[in-house]
Parts: C-alpha cells; sequence; structure tokens
C-alpha cells in the first residue's frame, strides 16, 4: 500500500463568483496604491488575494491504492468441427500449457472461455465480445484464442482492444477438404416440369496431386430412390435440371464420392427440398345421361379454384333415333378423338358418370384409356343401373383395369353406408363416420350394383347386403376408383340428416389424383423446433415399425411407433444433430432434412484465419499454428512488439497493466482556519507597518 496524492480541491465557504469578486477588489486596491505610490501595496493585495483563497476552502485529498492482477483471456472453440482427427487432442494439449504458463507468470489471473454449437455455427466473436466487456478495460492483458479461425458471426469481434490478441490454429498445414456448396435451389416447382439447382464443387487447402482430377462422381436421388450418377467438373458453377414428380415436399439428394484423405465428408452432402405444385388439375367428367347426382360432380369440380374441369353430357346417344336433325341441335358434338386419342394425357383425372357403353367410343379408344391408366393417370367410375347392364363399362376393353366385377343384379332398397376395416385406415374414407364406424350418424342411400371385387382391390365403404360399395385399387402407375352407386347425391340434399358428400368426392378425386395427403401407404414428417420431428405412418396393415433411422454419420438407430387410430402409428423424436436423415419402414422410405445437411460447422473445414487477422493486426497479435508448437508467453511492454521467433521457437507477448484499486481517500485543508487567520493578519500588519515608515531626511 502506498499514500499518493491525487489532487486539489477546493471546498468554498461562499459562492465563486463572491469569492472572485473578492479576488479582483484586492487586485484593484493593490494596483490603486501602487499608482499613488504608497508604501505597502504589494502586502495589502496579498492579504486580500489570501483571503479570497481562505474562502475557496483548499484541501489536498491523500488516496491509498492497491495493486490489481492483470487478466488473460483463454478462448477454446470447442465446435464440432474441432472434433475433426487430431484437433481435440492438440486443443487440450495446447490448453494445459498456455494455463500452466500464465499461472506462472506474477500478479495475472487467467479466464478461461469456452465456444460450443449454435445453430448459426460457431459464434466465437460473440463469445469474445461478451468475455471482454465482464473484465475492467484497465486489467486486461491479453487474449489468445484457440481456434480453426472459422467462425460466422465476424461482425460482433470487439473493435479496439488495450490488449494483443493471438489466435493459435488447429489443425495441420497440409489440411484439405472437398465440399458440396449449393448456390440457389427452388422452393417451388410445377409438377412435370423441370427446375435448375444451381452448385458447385470446391476443393479447400492442400489438395493432393492424385485428387486434382478435374472431375469427380455426382450422385442425385429424389425422394429416396435409386440414384443416378454423373460426373461433373470441379470448382465449377453448373446448373441441374430437376422434375418435380408429385405434390408437397420433393427431397433432392445430392451426393459427392468421399475423396481419400479429405477432412470430413459431412460437406459431401446436400438435401434440397422443392415443394411440387401442379398449374391446375385438369379433369375430364364425362356424364352418359342426365340425371338427378349429376350436379353433384359439376359443383365439387366447379367450386375448387386449382381445377380446370371439362364436362360433357351425352344427351343423344347414337341408338337414339327422334327424327331431329343434325344442324338443328344446339349442342355440340362429342370430340371424342381429341380427348381420348389425342389430349388424352394432358387430363390428371377422368370420371365416368353414370356412362354406358353405346358406341360412342370405339374399343381402340378404350384401350388407349387402360394405357393411359397403366402409365400413372386416374379414372373415377360412378356407376347407376348401366352398371349391371349389357352396356356396362366392363364389358368393354376398359375393363381389365376396373376393381370389381357386376354381377348382373341391381339391389334396390334402403341402405346404410358403412366403413369396412380397411376403409378405416384408408386415408379417403378415414374419420368420415366420426367416433362410432359403426353406427355413422348420416342417411341412407337408396339403390346400388352388385359387384364382386377383384383380388388386391381395397373396399372401403359397404351398402345394402354387405356388398362393396367404394373400392380403390392401383393399376400399373395409376389409380382407378369405383362408387357402385349413383345415390351419393341424397346426402348432398339432406335426405335423412345428408352426409359428408362433398368431402368424400373431393378425397376419392383427390387420392386418384395423387395427392400425398391421401396416400395410404406413407411415412409423413413434420418439423417443429429445431430437431424435434412428429412422425406418422399410415398404413393398411395391422401394425406397423419400428422405424430404421440411418443418421449422417451412417449410424442406424430404431423408433417404435405407437398406434394413434386405425392405419395410423406415430412417435415423437428429436434428432441428436443436423443433417440429412433416411427413415424406412419396411418398403416405405423418405429423406428427411434438419437444418442444412452439413452443419454451418462443416462447411469451411481447413483451418484460417481470414476475419481474425484484422483484430490480430490492429492489436499487435500474431496468428501462428499449432502444429509448429505452443508459443510460450512474455510479458512485453505496451508499443513493444506482442509476438517474435527465439531460439527456443515462437512466442506471443501479453502487456502488463500496471492496474490499481484506490482502498482509503483522506481529505486534508490546505492551512487550519487560525493559520490562514495569521496570514492575513499579518500581511495587513506588515503593509500598515510599511505604510508608516519615513524615509531618513
Amino acid at each position: 500500500m502506498t499514500a499518493t496524492l491525487t489532487q486539489l480541491r477546493f471546498d468554498p465557504a461562499l459562492p465563486w463568483w463572491a469569492i472572485i469578486a473578492l479576488a479582483v477588489l484586492a487586485g484593484l486596491v493593490g494596483a490603486f496604491a501602487l499608482w499613488r505610490g504608497l508604501r505597502g501595496w504589494a502586502w495589502r493585495g496579498l492579504a486580500g488575494l489570501a483571503a479570497a483563497l481562505a474562502l475557496a476552502g483548499p484541501a489536498l485529498e491523500l488516496g491509498t491504492r492497491a495493486g490489481l492482477s492483470d487478466i488473460v483471456i483463454l478462448l477454446e472453440d470447442r465446435s464440432s468441427s474441432q472434433d475433426l482427427p487430431g484437433r481435440a487432442a492438440q486443443m487440450d494439449a495446447a490448453a494445459a500449457d498456455l494455463s500452466a504458463q500464465i499461472a506462472a507468470l506474477p500478479g495475472t489471473d487467467l479466464r478461461r472461455v469456452t465456444v460450443g454449437d449454435d445453430d448459426d455455427g460457431t459464434l466465437l466473436g460473440t463469445a469474445l465480445s461478451r468475455a471482454v466487456a465482464a473484465e475492467p478495460e484497465a486489467r486486461l492483458a491479453g487474449v489468445i484464442a484457440l481456434t480453426d479461425g472459422r467462425l460466422h458471426d465476424a461482425p460482433m469481434l470487439p473493435q479496439g482492444l488495450p490488449a494483443p490478441v493471438h489466435v493459435l490454429l488447429t489443425g495441420q498445414p497440409d489440411d484439405w477438404d472437398r465440399r458440396l456448396v449449393i448456390e440457389e435451389d427452388p422452393a417451388f416447382g410445377l409438377i412435370d416440369q423441370e427446375v435448375t439447382i444451381r452448385l458447385r464443387i470446391e476443393d479447400q487447402g492442400a489438395v493432393p496431386p492424385d485428387q486434382q482430377t478435374g472431375s469427380v462422381n455426382l450422385s442425385l436421388s429424389v425422394d429416396g430412390e435409386d440414384a443416378q450418377t454423373v460426373a461433373v467438373p470441379l470448382n465449377t458453377s453448373l446448373s441441374l435440371p430437376v422434375t418435380p414428380r408429385h405434390a408437397g415436399q420433393n427431397v433432392v439428394q445430392i451426393e459427392l464420392d468421399d475423396a481419400p484423405g479429405e477432412l470430413t465428408d459431412r460437406n459431401n452432402a446436400a438435401a434440397v427440398s422443392i415443394n411440387g405444385v401442379r398449374d391446375r388439375l385438369r379433369v375430364l367428367l364425362v356424364s352418359g345421361e342426365p340425371h338427378a347426382g349429376e350436379r353433384t360432380w359439376r359443383n365439387l369440380l366447379k367450386s375448387d379454384a386449382g381445377v380446370d374441369l371439362i364436362h360433357f353430357t351425352i344427351l343423344r346417344p347414337p341408338d337414339k333415333f327422334d327424327g331431329v336433325p343434325v344442324n338443328e341441335l344446339s349442342l355440340i358434338a362429342f370430340p371424342t378423338q381429341e380427348l381420348f386419342l389425342e389430349r388424352i394425357d394432358d387430363f390428371d383425372l377422368i370420371i365416368f358418370d353414370r356412362y354406358s357403353v353405346r358406341g360412342i367410343l370405339p374399343p381402340d379408344y378404350y384401350l388407349n384409356i387402360a394405357r393411359y391408366v397403366e402409365e400413372g393417370g386416374a379414372i373415377l367410375v360412378s356407376a347407376g343401373p348401366e352398371m349391371a347392364s349389357v352396356e356396362s363399362l366392363n364389358l368393354s376393353p376398359l375393363g381389365r383395369i376396373l376393381p370389381a366385377r357386376p354381377t348382373g343384379r341391381v339391389i334396390e332398397e334402403p341402405y346404410l353406408p358403412r366403413l369396412t376395416p380397411e376403409g378405416q385406415r384408408h386415408p379417403v374414407t378415414a374419420g368420415l363416420a366420426g367416433d362410432d364406424p359403426e353406427a355413422p350418424d348420416w342417411g341412407r342411400w337408396l339403390r346400388m350394383s352388385e359387384v364382386t371385387p377383384e383380388p388386391g382391390a381395397q373396399v372401403a365403404m359397404t351398402g345394402a347386403e354387405d356388398s362393396p360399395l367404394l373400392i380403390l385399387d392401383r393399376v400399373g402407375e395409376g389409380r382407378v376408383a369405383l362408387l357402385t352407386s349413383d345415390q351419393v347425391w341424397l346426402w348432398g340434399r339432406g335426405f335423412e340428416g345428408g352426409g359428408p358428400q362433398l368431402e368424400l368426392l373431393r378425397r376419392i378425386a383427390h387420392w386418384s389424383m395423387k395427392e400425398p395427403e391421401l396416400e395410404e401407404e406413407a411415412l409423413l414428417a413434420e418439423i417443429r423446433d429445431g430437431l424435434s420431428v412428429s412422425l406418422t405412418r399410415r398404413t393398411m396393415a395391422d401394425d406397423a415399425g419400428p422405424l430404421q433411422i440411418t443418421g449422417p454419420d451412417g449410424t442406424v438407430t430404431e423408433l417404435p411407433l405407437v398406434a394413434d387410430g386405425p392405419g395410423r402409428f406415430v412417435a415423437d423424436w428429436t434428432a441428436p444433430e443436423p443433417g440429412l436423415y433416411r427413415l424406412a419402414d419396411g418398403d416405405i422410405t423418405r429423406v428427411l432434412a434438419l437444418g442444412p445437411a452439413a452443419p454451418r460447422e462443416f462447411e469451411e473445414t481447413v483451418a484460417d484465419a481470414p476475419l481474425l487477422a484484422p483484430l490480430t493486426d490492429t492489436t499487435g497479435g500474431a496468428v501462428l499454428r499449432l502444429s509448429d508448437g505452443v508459443p510460450d508467453i512474455r510479458q512485453t511492454r505496451t508499443g513493444r512488439a506482442a509476438s517474435g521467433s527465439g531460439l527456443g521457437g515462437d512466442w506471443i507477448g501479453i502487456t502488463p497493466r500496471d492496474a490499481a484499486q484506490v482502498t482509503g481517500l483522506d481529505r486534508r485543508p490546505l492551512l487550519p482556519g487560525w493559520a490562514w487567520l495569521l496570514l492575513i493578519s499579518g500581511l495587513i500588519l506588515t503593509g500598515w507597518l510599511a505604510e508608516g515608515r519615513r524615509r531618513p531626511a
């Protein structure tokens, strides 16, 4: 502890203007006495000034202070990129060595700060700013950062630090890595129309000569299907065409072949999610004859803004002879060739509503419709009594793809449509009957055709005598739905309370057009917050799971599923880290991208410090590699070099700050009051005596 004069302070007894006025008055009196030649003028002036000074109350402040230790911040980057081979051990050894050296320095304290993983990458700048702000600036002697130099918040780095900042890089000088960079990816794409993904394959670091081949193999897979492999050039931006095949999420998985010797393969893959949307759904509705339920289909489809509907009603079949000349008919002729040969592939769904085979379409047209379904199209047959007649579509060449065969019998009696066990699982009909599928709260229908379903077809609803009412089937790449009654319009008219007419017909139509939310075999994933996922498995089987989950690092885990209703199994799951995950349950697979396929930690993995170099330069610090050894720590004065090389290797410096803390404060008047009184009185007396002296004659 040492005593030191801190400063001279004043405690005035009068306002400062009064004290200044007194001092000025004393000066004027002295000046007047000098002008008149009076003896003792100087003593009078001094007496007035002493009185003014006494009224100002001068005092000395004496403080005692204690020296404070210097502070050195050791910042350790423990993010995921430091788990690359050799880096963790390298950092542990360096942190232990530096801690021991700092502990050996007299009057120096160490503050260790750890930077971990964050969704936004390595926030080293934020951590450094907070660490510096938490310490008194006057005590900060230096900052040492153990890192690979890759940070993602450079604007947060502190500016104007009073102490040197040193960066010690992990890794090896010959490290290199190859990564896949997605430059541009579309969020949406029209179904069956190409969109473009722009990407680049980039090499970083000391690439070995045998890897400088100029091209690498790139594999592309959509929704987990078989991958296609192409050779692409290195370090060149290129466009990759992709075609969304269905509505909803189309996950495009892109992967590079692993290169021997590269730092990591975590940045060799990417997942691009493209939301497939339809320009407009094109539906052809053909009504075989006018009937009470005809407008049901028309109203449903016309009310959907995303549907383009073409509707033809056959008012006058060829076998009808009424004597009316064709040129006097007000309706157009049925363009069968254009619709069923030339432009049939333009439609997403064809609906035959009470259609009878009356010679309007030649056999080749039916064969073309069957070909259209097998290649991915869809037809929906809403049948009436004609289904049991000789004019049934089943007797045409189209019959080979229909999911049921009519027995020739029409059942005309009231019945209540009911869901089958399959219907309670199938998303087209699941939930329609409310809480009690055995006793649905809806009205009865009055007529249906009796049919025998084909093997493999799914009977979702039954009617009178438990005969199939709604049959769904897949044919090749397409789909076929058969409704064996034309009485659904009774629900729309509110007969006996009505029923879910519009919802049933909407689901049938959209299932036929392969809407993802109506797939009976599906694996759905809803990403919640962060890495939390809600998984739903829909199936027609009695049980499902467990899910096989393959992580970004290749590890496989099993996740059990819990029943949540007929044909529905669910589970909640939290991924251990961001990346690409492959989910599988039997033949059902899904690719799930949680966060970026390669976290920001692995976007750039070769150690370098371009973002930290400006800070080290302005503070006099250095950027060194730990592969060259842990540098010695020295104490250097302010303004001297804070790094260098010696016989023992590299060294870095910290700047002692000589900071101190005031522990006591004492104020003492410059003179006590009686001393001021004696001083002023003495000056006045001296001036009076000097004035009263006579000069010799």
